[in-house]
C-alpha cells in the first residue's frame, strides 16, 4: 500500500503510485475504494484497523518473527512422548532434500507436458502406498487423513445407494467431529461400542447396528488408542453379508508388521502417510490417501486426481498423466459429488521417497522395533505405584493408554510437571473418553531408545511420589 506521505510497503505488491493507477485505470474505476461499491457502509469498516505500525526492514521483521517463533516449545529441545494423530519419527535426510527442490517445493499444478518429474513422482506414491496397503488403486495426497476418511465414506455410501455409516468407537473425537461435519448433507452416523474387556470393536454391538440402511462401516487399526484389531477378516464377513463396505484407516508404518487390509477383506483403505518421512509442522505436515481394488465402481467415485501410466510415442518411451478426468471436481464442477484438489502433493512425493529407502524389510524392521520400544515402555509405566497400562495384555502399535486414576493426580497436574522438566507427556484423555478417566494416550517411536524411555519412567516416579 501507499500512504498519504507516499511511502510504497516493500512487501505489497503493485502498491507503487504509478503501478498502482495504471492497474486502477485498467480496470475503470477510480480508485480502490470504488471496488467495495457494492458493500453496503454499514458493513465496511470506518477508519482505519487498530494495526502496529509497519516494519519495512526486513531485518527488523524478520527479528520479530524469529523472537515469536522462539516462544515455542519444540521437540528439538523436549523429550516427546505425544501423539495422537501426529507423530514424531525420524525423516531421514534425503526426504529433506528432494521435497526441498525447487521444482517440487514451488510447483502448484501443471500439465501433461509441463510437469513430468512431479507426475511420475506422484504415480510411484501410488504405486507404493498400493502395495503397502494391498490396493491397486491410489488417489494422489488427500488433505489429511480425516478428509480422506470424509471421502471414503462417502464413496461407499454412494456406491452401495444408502445413507447409513457405522463408526468404531475406537476413533479420536477429533476425527468423529470431522467425519460428522463433512458427511452430515449424505449420511447419516452411528457409533459401535467397545468391548471394556479388549478395547476393541464390540462385534454383537456391529451386528445388531448393521441394518439395510448401513453402506459402510468404519473402523481403525490400530485404534486411536494403539490397539491391534485381529478379527479384520470376521469383520469384513459381518460387513459384506449386510451388503455394506468395509473401510479400514491405518497407520502405514504398521503395516510392515501387519497384515495389509485388502488381505483380510477391506474395500476402501485410507490412511495418514505423516510417519512417512514428514516432519511435524505448526499444523501442517499432514496428507492422507484412499486406495481400493481396480473396479470401475471404485474408480469412479474418487474425488482426486489419479496419476496413471502409458506407453509414449515411441518404443521404449513412457508417459504420466493424469486419469480418468471427467470423474474429478476439475471437469465436473459444481455437479462434483466430492472436492479434492491438488491438495498435498508435496508430502505425497516425501512418503515416496521414504518408502523406497526403506523397502519392504526396512519397515518391517522399523515397525518390529516400534513394537518392541512400546512394549518396553509399557511394562515400565506399568510398574510404577498407582498407575496402570490399560490392556496391558492386548497387542498394540506405538500408542498405548496410561490410567492415572490410582495416583490422586491429574493428567494435566503430571504433564505439567513433566513439561518442567523437558518432557511433553501423553495425550490427556479425560474429555475424550471420559470413561477412561485421568487417562493419558502415549507415543513412544524409533526415536526412543531405552534410555529415554528409562528417563520417562525415571521422571514419572519422581513426579507421581
Amino acid at each position: 500500500m501507499t500512504d498519504d506521505k507516499g511511502f510504497t510497503h516493500p512487501y505489497v505488491p503493485n502498491a507503487a503510485p504509478e503501478a498502482r493507477r495504471y492497474l486502477l485505470k485498467a480496470i475503470g474505476v477510480e480508485s480502490a475504494d470504488d471496488l467495495y461499491a457494492s458493500v453496503p457502509q454499514e458493513l465496511q469498516v470506518q477508519g482505519l484497523l487498530n494495526l502496529p505500525e509497519p516494519m519495512p526492514s526486513e531485518h527488523d521483521l524478520r527479528k520479530h518473527v524469529e523472537a515469536i517463533i522462539g516462544q515455542n516449545e519444540s521437540c528439538r529441545d523436549h523429550l516427546n512422548f505425544c501423539g495422537a494423530g501426529c507423530w514424531q519419527h525420524y525423516v531421514p535426510a534425503l526426504c529433506d532434500e528432494i521435497t526441498g527442490r525447487g521444482e517440487f517445493l514451488t510447483a502448484y499444478g501443471g500439465g501433461t507436458y509441463s510437469d513430468h518429474g512431479k507426475n511420475q513422482a506422484i504415480f510411484e506414491f501410488q504405486s507404493l502406498i498400493g502395495e503397502l496397503v494391498g490396493m491397486e488403486v491410489v488417489g494422489s495426497p488427500a488433505y489429511d487423513m480425516g478428509a480422506a476418511v470424509n471421502s471414503a465414506v462417502t464413496m461407499a455410501c454412494r456406491i452401495t445407494g444408502r445413507r447409513g455409516v457405522l463408526l468404531s468407537g475406537g476413533i479420536s473425537a477429533d476425527r468423529h467431529s470431522q467425519i460428522r461435519g463433512f458427511t452430515k448433507p449424505v449420511a447419516d452416523l452411528t457409533s459401535i461400542g467397545i468391548d471394556p474387556v479388549t478395547g476393541l470393536m464390540n462385534l454383537d454391538d456391529l451386528k445388531a447396528k448393521l441394518t439395510p440402511e448401513i453402506g459402510a462401516v468404519y473402523f481403525e487399526n490400530p485404534s486411536y488408542l494403539g490397539l491391534i484389531e485381529s478379527r479384520g477378516e470376521e469383520i469384513a464377513e459381518i460387513v459384506h453379508a449386510a451388503g455394506a463396505m468395509l473401510v479400514v484407516g491405518v497407520d502405514p508404518l504398521s503395516l510392515g508388521v501387519l497384515a495389509a487390509p485388502a488381505d483380510y477383506g477391506a474395500d476402501i483403505v485410507c490412511g495418514d502417510i505423516q510417519p512417512l518421512g514428514i516432519h511435524m509442522y505448526g499444523g501442517g505436515g499432514c496428507a492422507g490417501f484412499i486406495a481400493s481394488r481396480d473396479e470401475e465402481r471404485f474408480v469412479s467415485e474418487f474425488p482426486m486426481i489419479l496419476m496413471s501410466i502409458a506407453p509414449g510415442a515411441e518404443e521404449g518411451d513412457i508417459g504420466f498423466a493424469w486419469s480418468t478426468m471427467q470423474r474429478t471436481s476439475y471437469d465436473k464442477r459444481h455437479d462434483s459429488e466430492d472436492y479434492a484438489g491438488t491438495t498435498q502433493w508435496l508430502w505425497g512425493i516425501g512418503a515416496a521417497v521414504y518408502l523406497s529407502l526403506m523397502g519392504p524389510q526396512g519397515m518391517d524392521e522399523l515397525g518390529r522395533g516400534i513394537m518392541q520400544r512400546a512394549r518396553y515402555a509399557a511394562l515400565r509405566i506399568n510398574e510404577l505405584d498407582g498407575v496402570k497400562v490399560t490392556h496391558l495384555d492386548g497387542a498394540f502399535f506405538k500408542e498405548f493408554s496410561v490410567d492415572f486414576n490410582g495416583c490422586g493426580k491429574s493428567v494435566a497436574e503430571i504433564n505439567a510437571a513433566l513439561l518442567e522438566r523437558d518432557i511433553f507427556g501423553g495425550k490427556d484423555l479425560s474429555a475424550e473418553f471420559p470413561l477412561l478417566g485421568q487417562s493419558a494416550l502415549y507415543c513412544v517411536t524409533e526415536i526412543h531408545g531405552k534410555k529415554e524411555i528409562d528417563r520417562l519412567v525415571d521422571t514419572l516416579r519422581e513426579v507421581l511420589s
